[in-house]
């Protein structure tokens, strides 16, 4: 049998996969992976440097695919279609657990491979990714003062301004949970939205219902796919966690953040909180 570089030197000058293309390829003008490929700009010589640049370059692009999904979802259910929002919230785990695999090449930097290159980013830091504040504000955690950090650039500041002001995804949850005959208070259908999404008894209540009752019900699967969504989302909290602690201890993080005990805690913020709270009661 003859291996796979014998078989690729026989292809023939007529074979489709040995054709020329006029300007760049069909697979470059659709995923444009030479732009992609273009990205990764080092500013040190240090070897740590292009692993960095590109784990954080794809968490961005996981990103934008996991507030794709979720902008779906909560569109779906703000129109009462259970199952289209279901599809885009499974899609949106397996988004999220991509995300989370994203930290392995950067796991397990020392604070001197860290040092290498840390002083080249200067006052970058992720607190300032746009996209990730879109999944917060998503997820309920709003905040006035993470938007106007981004009023310098207009249309990113714009975007973000009305996705503070928009229900987050849980929001929507519990509006169409009420639409279904569910007493969930008014005080939180009516709240503000552009405040931190706080837990309430009431909606624990809610949700114990729902668990309390038949075991195989539609709504006990979408509290379930919640449940999946909130425990991914607090493990890619707490491997970055893990991952500050390891590279830097405690130090001050870049453009004067705490640095680590600033995202302590935000890991120790649960998601989807009445989902937790609920299963105590049961």
């Amino acid at each position: 049998m003859k291996d796979g570089t014998s078989a690729l030197a026989e292809l023939s000058a007529d074979d489709p996969l040995t054709q020329p293309f006029q300007g760049a390829s069909p697979y470059d003008d659709y995923v444009h992976a030479s732009v992609l490929n273009s990205l990764q700009q080092p500013l040190t010589e240090a070897a740590d440097e292009m692993g960095f640049l590109v784990t954080t370059q794809v968490m961005e692009l996981w990103f934008t695919l996991i507030v794709h999904e979720w902008r779906a979802a909560r569109g779906a259910f703000a129109k009462d279609d259970l199952d289209t929002a279901m599809d885009a919230l499974v899609r949106s785990t397996r988004a999220v657990r991509s995300l989370n695999g994203s930290w392995q090449p950067i796991a397990a930097l020392t604070p001197v491979q860290f040092n290498g290159f840390r002083a080249a980013f200067g006052k970058a830091s992720g607190f300032q990714s746009a996209m990730y504040r879109h999944m917060e504000f998503l997820l309920g955690e709003k905040s006035a003062g993470l938007l106007r950090a981004h009023q310098g650039d207009p249309s990113v500041h714009e975007a973000l301004r009305e996705a503070h002001q928009e229900p987050s995804l849980y929001d929507e949850v519990l509006l169409f949970l009420d639409r279904r005959g569910l007493p969930v208070p008014r005080h939180v259908r009516e709240r503000d939205l552009t405040a931190p999404y706080e837990m309430d008894p009431g909606v624990v209540a809610v949700w114990r219902g729902i668990y309390a009752g038949p075991q195989h019900h539609p709504l006990l699967a979408l509290g379930e796919l919640l449940t999946d969504l909130a425990e991914l989302v607090s493990r890619w909290r707490y491997d970055h966690v893990m991952v500050v602690r390891r590279a830097m201890g405690a130090k001050p993080g870049s453009a004067g953040s705490s640095g680590l005990a600033w995202l302590e805690q935000r890991a120790s913020r649960a998601v989807f909180p009445e989902l937790w709270a609920a299963r105590g009661d049961i």
